[in-house]
């Protein structure tokens, strides 16, 4: 397995994570174990997503930030293969 899809599986398993806590507290909303499961789930996704942006461009438009060129469409899209 490359490194471009072993960080973008560690983004997808971070989102399931977190989309699952999400869940759980819509309806445990005071859950202190549910809370800081999420908020640690958060922190790996907010680094697998800086440490796949850094090498391999944005995952989505919106972290396309810089001035000169629109970085979104030139670098291949998270969910094209290859190794690039």
């Amino acid at each position: 397995m490359s490194e471009k899809q072993r960080l973008m599986r560690k983004v997808q398993a971070c989102t399931f994570a977190l989309v699952e806590a999400n869940l759980y507290l819509d309806s445990h909303p005071t859950c202190r174990n549910g809370l800081e499961y999420f908020e640690r789930h958060k922190a790996e996704y907010d680094k697998a997503v800086r440490e796949y942006e850094e090498k391999f461009g944005p995952l989505t438009a919106k972290a396309s930030n810089s001035s000169k060129r629109w970085e979104w469409v030139t670098t291949p899209f998270p969910w094209e293969r290859g190794e690039s």
